[in-house]
Formats: structure tokens, C-alpha cells, sequence
């Protein structure tokens, strides 16, 4: 008997494990991103954010994506820094720009962890639209339009949220389809 109880209680951690684990990991440019890995060890592996993770190695900001954290990432895709004016993100990459980078990458961070419900709330308590204060200590403009998230930076640009809640063991990214550009 205590044999047949074990095997079951095995057999339903196993299987509610299992679910769980596959549940929380996301596939984000071809990679699945678990939940376990930091920001850094799981955007290297994503196809869709090479660009990202060049900008970021540049700006000198692995070491602190790897942090404690947590952050909440507004991850643009590879196609996001392709709509940029030709030359931006080549010019951007030079040492010289290296602070203007850093400023720019960090406008997409958000100090602490906001899954797509805290800022589903934010958004309801300001009545429509939700302030979140960068890391670079810009603001972005969160905002919903029927059941898609957008996020509008302080220059007007607009940017949809396409993969949410991609769950990192320091924060979470959210992919948007965009890159956003600070005031200055």
C-alpha cells in the first residue's frame, strides 16, 4: 500500500511538475528562455535579439543584467533596431556613443518585476494609461488597446508588447516590436 501511494504521489509531481516547468519557459527567437537563467544567460540565446545583446555587451550593461535585480525588460527584436534610421545602430555601437547607448538601453529597463497583470493594474488604476519611471529615469507610457499591451516612449513612439511575460530568475522581459527613445 505505502508502495502504490508513493508511486502515485511521484507520478502526479512528475506530471504536475512537468507542466508547471514547460508552462513557465517561453520560446522567444527560435530559444526557449527559462525561468531559472538570468536576463543575460537567456537573451543570448534568442535569435530575434542579437542586436540587443550586441548593444548591451557595447554599453557595457551584462553585469548588471546579470544582477540581482529584479528588472523588467522592454527587450526590442532585431527588426525593432532594423526600423531605426540606416547608420543609427552603427553609429551607436562606437566607444564614443557609449553613454548615449547606455541611456538608451537602460530607457527600456524598469526597476522591479512587472508581469503583463501589474501592468494590466497599473494601467486600470491610472484610468487607462500607467507612468513607469526607467532605470535611466525617463518615463514610458503604458497603455492597452483592446487585449494588446502598448508601451509609448517620452518622444511619441509606440511600441506593442509581442511576447509577454517571458520570466526571468532576475526579472522579466517583455518583446516589443520597437525600440523607444528617450527625451534626451
Amino acid at each position: 500500500m505505502k508502495t502504490r501511494k508513493f508511486l502515485s504521489v511521484a507520478f502526479f509531481a512528475l506530471v504536475f511538475g512537468a507542466t508547471s516547468f514547460a508552462q513557465k519557459s517561453v520560446m522567444v527567437g527560435g530559444a526557449a528562455m527559462y525561468p531559472s537563467k538570468n536576463i543575460i544567460e537567456n537573451a543570448v540565446n534568442s535569435k530575434d535579439h542579437t542586436t540587443l545583446v550586441a548593444a548591451v555587451k557595447a554599453a557595457s550593461l551584462v553585469e548588471t543584467l546579470q544582477g540581482k535585480g529584479p528588472f523588467t525588460v522592454f527587450a526590442p527584436t532585431n527588426a525593432a533596431f532594423d526600423k531605426l534610421p540606416m547608420g543609427t545602430v552603427e553609429t551607436l555601437l562606437k566607444p564614443e556613443n557609449k553613454k548615449m547607448l547606455e541611456t538608451i538601453l537602460t530607457y527600456h529597463v524598469v526597476a522591479g518585476k512587472m508581469n503583463s497583470d501589474a501592468i494590466a493594474k497599473a494601467i486600470k488604476a491610472g484610468h487607462g494609461k500607467a507612468m513607469l519611471k526607467t532605470v535611466s529615469g525617463g518615463m514610458l507610457t503604458a497603455w492597452m488597446k483592446g487585449d494588446k499591451l502598448y508601451i509609448s516612449d517620452e518622444k511619441g513612439g509606440m511600441s506593442q508588447v509581442t511576447i509577454a511575460d517571458v520570466n526571468q530568475s532576475n526579472g522579466v522581459i517583455h518583446v516589443v516590436d520597437a525600440v523607444l527613445l528617450p527625451k534626451n
